[in-house]
């Protein structure tokens, strides 16, 4: 059975909340958490984006669980070395807690802040292997000077991490996790049917990614009344479901919600698993759990995080123990 992990929203909620809500899912049963690393939220009525390097710390000290995260290497927003450095620090105060990261290419709605250019998806998947090749390399404790894409020089971590921390590459599409296949340390996608899901897995394993874990973020939205579910799948996460290119290339909240605004409420359902009934929901985890992932990352969209977190930990957390 894979690995059932807790969401850590940052765009939706305060850090502060956020450490609340991972202590009790902890207790509830869920066996990890994963979370977002954002600068901006989708748009501006979420109304948060805690940095999450600081926020680790507090919830590792805060639980015993392993924690996980997608970030961007590609040297806009952060520059590989000091991600490196973020890493290392956390895996050498919490050996074993930060098992894997995602990396990914990006989106400009977060990358855009330091006024550097956004290049098309080809570039971007290149600095991301260039930027995971620098973060690898200091994880073993190798000095790094190199001149490409990206620019490093001289840069060496003296405080290593006490394991390894393997790096994942993100993908929603097969072209992606194909090119991922060849070098990552495994993949997480994301997605809205088992048998579109399982067609990115495939394409990981025929680039080369054969034998090596894969992960799934499931969007879903669960309230006591399906009224209920579908009206905070609307609220919350219209603004991440426009597909297409349009999530990596608008540039601010302000434009994910006007974007957004043609958006009906029913069509919530295309990418979010939106139910009241556990039952449903259940099924549905069954179903990918099936493909043989390593995690399953249980993302509520909705606001009521504590009466789900309880809800899951009652009466669907046990049937996958």
């Amino acid at each position: 059975m894979p690995l059932l992990t807790y969401h850590a929203s940052h765009e939706q909620f305060p850090p502060s909340r956020l450490v609340d809500l991972v202590r009790r899912a902890e207790a509830a049963g869920f066996g990890g958490v994963f979370s977002s690393d954002h600068y901006h939220p989708w748009a501006p009525s979420q109304g948060h984006s805690g940095f999450v390097w600081s926020w680790l710390g507090a919830a590792m000290q805060a639980t015993s669980l392993p924690f996980g995260l997608i970030t961007v290497p590609g040297g806009w927003r952060y520059h590989p070395a000091v991600l490196a450095q973020a890493v290392a620090t956390l895996g050498e105060m919490f050996p074993d807690r930060l098992p894997w990261i995602a990396v990914g290419s990006g989106e400009l709605v977060n990358e855009h802040i330091t006024g550097g250019e956004w290049p098309e998806k080809a570039e971007r998947n290149e600095r991301l292997r260039e930027g995971a090749e620098v973060m690898r390399a200091l994880l073993r404790g190798e000095e790094v000077t190199r001149r490409g894409r990206i620019t490093v020089s001289e840069a060496k971590l003296y405080s290593l991490p006490r394991r390894e921390t393997r790096l994942v590459g993100g993908a929603v599409s097969e072209a992606t996790a194909e090119w991922l296949g060849g070098w990552a340390d495994g993949l997480l996608t994301v997605g809205r049917g088992p048998e579109s899901v399982r067609k990115v897995v495939e394409a990981f394993r025929r680039g080369g990614g054969g034998g090596k874990p894969i992960y799934f973020k499931m969007d879903l939205c669960w309230a006591r009344s399906e009224e209920e579910a579908l009206r905070q799948a609307h609220e919350q996460w219209r603004f991440n479901i426009l597909g297409g290119s349009v999530n990596w290339d608008l540039r601010t909240p302000a434009e994910f919600e006007a974007a957004a605004r043609f958006v009906r409420p029913e069509d919530c359902r295309d990418a979010i698993h939106v139910s009241s009934d556990l039952g449903r929901l259940a099924g549905w985890l069954a179903e990918y759990a099936e493909i043989g992932f390593a995690g399953i990352d249980l993302h509520n969209v909705g606001t009521d995080q504590e009466a789900f977190v309880d809800a899951f930990g009652e009466r669907v957390l046990p049937q996958f123990g």
